[in-house]
């Protein structure tokens, strides 16, 4: 099914640090290949990359290091034209492919499950890829966060005929994609700098879900109107689940990770594995061991006595499941959301959902916007900011502050934390590093 052809030859990757490229890059290393990559700023991924023996680059990019006997160029999509790597690779006529275009070149060699949805996609990518590990299926994985089970990695190796990805829609990414079964977690009003409307999102999802060949299948989360309602006018082989389902109570008894839509998105795992001859025992056994993902609710430490959690949420509704499923777990707790908003525009257009996002939150503490490059508008960043969302959550009636930076956060949480709290350190940005600040 998957003939492999990598082994020997050097890969390029402009933006080696992002978490689905750093995967695919670990793809071609595990493969034989040789890999070199560059990058603006130094992290974890790239310090794992350089360990590994990758030829990493940090700083401005240049077209040096693009190396003379390199035989493919993959760069991510946030990758400006001007990029002097790029120019230089079409110069060699090396035909580049971003991230989407390269992976779903990889999804053709394969029996892809694709795991897409606006929330939830990488926490389901990771309990599925476990169940079908317990059930000797052996797949490949590529995911969007580190996975613990994986040796705290975004990749998995595997021989078998099954590859799973994370497909993310921003940019219409997934429709590069070839999968067989396609499992989705629910449609939201997200990526609105890609489709403008929630219009636009519906129908691409259904072109999305339309490659799905005849004798595939799509597993859906009925408890999501929207996409049940959508995937009915698919015309393939459609298979439901619910939170109202006899097998989510078996689900809750050994999910170790809080929440509901953890619950669903362990359900939609389970839908997997039956699909594909997994026995139900070893489904749940795999259920039960997975321990929670790098940025998913991640446990990080203690300050003053007070837990402090790290998340990835970055939509108003991932907020609002965050918060609820830490009162679910800690009923009695005083709970503070540190938030730092990824992206002016994300923030403009869900404007009125984000002042409701934190109401089950004691204490707000706001960081100002991670601006992602090549993504904003001037009309958004004039718009909207933290400070503006952090006056609105006042007269909301919120506990709320604005922190100009890491280091003011980190002294205000540290005099303000009591034994007992909660501390949810939570974005999409680099907010993570004030996590591991609070708990060094």
């Amino acid at each position: 099914m998957h003939r492999i052809t990598e082994k020997n030859q050097t890969v390029h990757f402009i933006g080696i640090g992002g978490i689905g490229i750093s995967a695919l890059a670990k793809y071609y290393f595990s493969r034989g290949s040789v890999i070199s990559g560059s990058d603006l700023i130094s992290s974890e991924i790239t310090a794992e990359l350089l360990k590994m023996g990758g030829d990493i680059k940090i700083g401005p990019h240049k077209k040096d290091n693009l190396p003379k006997d390199a035989s493919a160029v993959i760069y991510t999509s946030a990758t400006p034209l001007s990029n002097p790597e790029l120019n230089e690779a079409k110069l060699r006529r090396l035909k580049p492919k971003n991230y989407a275009q390269a992976l779903g070149k990889l999804t053709k060699q394969y029996q892809t499950i694709t795991i897409s949805g606006a929330h939830g996609k990488s926490t389901t990518t990771a309990l599925a890829a476990l169940v079908l590990e317990e059930g000797y299926l052996d797949p490949t994985v590529i995911v969007g966060t580190k996975v613990k089970e994986f040796g705290n990695s975004n990749f998995r190796r595997g021989f078998g005929k099954h590859l799973i990805i994370e497909a993310d829609e921003w940019n219409r990414s997934f429709l590069n994609y070839a999968p067989v079964i396609a499992v989705v977690t629910n449609i939201d009003t997200e990526h609105l700098d890609t489709y403008r409307t929630f219009a636009g999102v519906k129908k691409t999802f259904q072109k999305y879900l339309e490659k799905v060949p005849k004798d595939g299948a799509i597993i859906a989360n009925y408890d999501d109107p929207e996409l049940k309602s959508l995937v009915k006018k698919i015309g393939k082989k459609v298979i439901g689940y619910s939170l109202q389902d006899k097998e989510a109570s078996s689900v809750r008894n050994v999910l170790r990770i809080p929440g509901e839509h953890n619950v669903s998105n362990a359900l939609a795992a389970l839908r997997l594995g039956r699909l594909l001859g997994v026995c139900e025992a070893d489904i749940l056994r795999a259920i039960s061991r997975f321990s929670g993902t790098w940025r998913r609710f991640e446990l990080k430490g203690m300050l003053n006595g007070a837990y402090v959690f790290s998340d990835y949420g970055h939509h108003p509704r991932e907020i609002t499941a965050t918060i609820a499923a830490t009162r679910e777990r800690f009923p009695f707790r005083r709970i503070w959301c540190v938030y730092q908003p990824h992206q002016y525009q994300r923030l403009m257009y869900l404007w009125n959902d984000f002042v409701g996002a934190f109401d089950r939150a004691d204490k707000v503490c706001l960081l100002p916007v991670y601006d992602v490059v090549g993504r904003e508008t001037k009309t958004a960043r004039a718009k909207v900011n933290s400070l503006k969302l952090t006056h609105e959550l006042v007269r909301r009636g919120k506990t709320a502050f604005h922190l100009d930076t890491f280091d003011e956060a980190k002294n205000f949480i540290q005099s303000e934390a009591h034994a007992g709290d909660v501390i949810i350190v939570m974005g999409a940005g680099d907010i993570y590093n004030l996590s591991n600040k609070l708990v060094l």
